[in-house]
């Protein structure tokens, strides 16, 4: 399936038929969606499989998150459900507000002000929300 006038269109299109096919829930998929059903993982499981669990020399979990988070907000907008995920996650690993606020400006000097105005926004949401709970 090509289109002259706009590949991209067409290959999106294509995607979307063959994933209809595949599932027809995933008419209404969105990675909103996903992230909604990707559970939280405890503390103590990251730390096994994420921290010192693996090497008892090297990063907590807390901390990989945190680099983790820095990385997608220089990424920009093409990874909002990753930051939206890695802040929950890193919550969940003992970060504060503080920390996962100066880890997102960090990454201003690397991202942009731009992406990191974006990463704050979606960082405020996930808090927001788990206030709410």
């Amino acid at each position: 399936m090509t289109d002259a006038a706009n590949p991209f269109a067409a290959m999106m299109k294509m995607g979307q038929d063959w994933a209809k096919q595949v599932n027809p829930a995933l008419t209404t998929f969105t990675p909103k969606g996903f992230e909604e059903m990707f559970p939280t993982m405890p503390k103590d499981v990251m730390e096994m499989f994420m921290g010192k669990g693996m090497n008892p020399e090297g990063l907590d979990s807390k901390t990989k998150l945190l680099l983790t988070l820095q990385g997608l907000t220089i990424m920009g907008a093409q990874a909002e459900a990753q930051v939206r995920l890695t802040v929950r996650h890193a919550v969940e690993a003992g970060a504060s507000k503080q920390e996962i606020a100066e880890t997102i400006a960090q990454a201003a000097m690397f991202g942009g002000v731009p992406a990191m105005t974006k990463a704050m926004e979606l960082a405020t949401e996930v808090l927001d929300k788990d206030n709410e709970a």
